[in-house]
């Protein structure tokens, strides 16, 4: 039994997938808006969500654990430009626009995009 147990494994090791998720929010936060399956997508939006908030809350301990996980162009970022425009905002910072199945696999796409 999964009790407690949150996220997906999405068929990989711990590894792949820890890296797989850094390589998307980096992204996603560098356009702002990325094309991916919906599985990567929910898992993607709660990590950035969370580093959103963080960002809100501006500190030493927060720009290192910020720091640890984007690039130094990104943290400047995300806490300069993308933090301050949720300040009024308790969360909710993305949106899943779903668009229909991949014609290879059939896996189930979808648009992340940050909330203006």
């Amino acid at each position: 039994m999964r009790k407690l147990n949150k996220g997906r494994k999405l068929s990989m090791r711990v590894g792949p997938r820890k890296m797989l998720f850094r390589v998307l929010v980096n992204n996603f936060l560098l356009h702002e808006k990325i094309k991916t399956t919906e599985a990567k997508a929910k898992e993607l939006r709660s990590i950035a969500e969370k580093m959103i908030t963080r960002a809100k809350n501006v500190n030493l301990a927060n720009r290192r654990l910020l720091a640890r996980e984007l690039t130094p162009d990104l943290t400047k970022k995300i806490i300069d430009e993308i933090a301050p425009r949720y300040k009024e905002r308790q969360g909710g910072y993305t949106r899943i626009m779903k668009l229909g199945p991949r014609n290879s696999d059939g896996a189930h796409m979808v648009i992340i995009e940050l909330v203006k």
